[in-house]
């Protein structure tokens, strides 16, 4: 499952882990940005769900789990990433911005981590960045140092049990044919889900 499968990472981890013939199921907000990429992968099964809206979010999992099985990989893409000073934003739009970049990771990982406990095996990625807080980027500071620590809080209930908990941070702006090329970062999506247990890593900073 790729959720938050727009341009960029989710597209090319869902290309990544499609070319190892695992099914692959693409979760965003709109049909406009998942559309496009099912169609070039031509089996992924594609749903909508903005990762805000509990209930939609979960429907959009359990709908994937129906079709699919168990998932062997989560990998939670999703973020607003955004320019903002210290004191810039409103209450309501720092709450947006946390409840994307934090918040909807929680909610995914609570509903497929336990299950991946019972089977005793499973990967949850989460997408970090900011690996330095940055005064410019408030939100997306605050957001990346929450999945940070939310990692570690899933990796100390969930890893014990066989779930590897991890993220990738990326401390640049992607690009194609850049340091930061997508292409180039899902590599470590991949890398991750096939470390042998002995050599688990909870984080890989992608730095370019």
């Amino acid at each position: 499952m790729v959720i938050g499968a727009g341009p960029g990472i989710g597209r090319s981890v869902a290309h990544r882990f499609a070319r190892e013939g695992l099914p692959v199921t693409l979760i965003a907000r709109t049909t406009e940005t998942i559309t496009p990429l099912a169609a070039e992968i031509g089996t992924a099964l594609a749903l909508t769900a903005d990762v805000t809206d509990e209930k939609a979010l979960k429907t959009a999992l359990d709908i994937s789990v129906r079709e699919h099985g168990e998932p062997d990989v989560v990998v939670y893409n999703a973020a607003i990433i955004q320019a903002d000073a210290p004191g810039e934003l409103s209450v309501e739009r720092h709450l947006a911005a946390w409840s994307v970049n934090v918040v909807g990771a929680i909610t995914a990982a609570a509903h497929v981590a336990p299950r991946m406990a019972q089977r005793g095996s499973g990967t949850i990625i989460v997408t970090g960045g900011m690996p330095e807080a940055v005064p410019a980027y408030t939100s997306l500071s605050l957001g990346k140092a929450g999945v940070r620590a939310l990692v570690s809080l899933l990796d100390t209930q969930f890893g014990p049990s066989g779930v590897h908990v991890a993220t990738v941070t990326v401390a640049g702006p992607v690009a194609k044919g850049t340091p930061f090329d997508p292409d180039d970062i899902a590599e470590h999506y991949w890398r991750l889900h096939t470390q042998p247990r002995a050599d688990w890593t909870r984080e890989i900073v992608h730095k370019g």
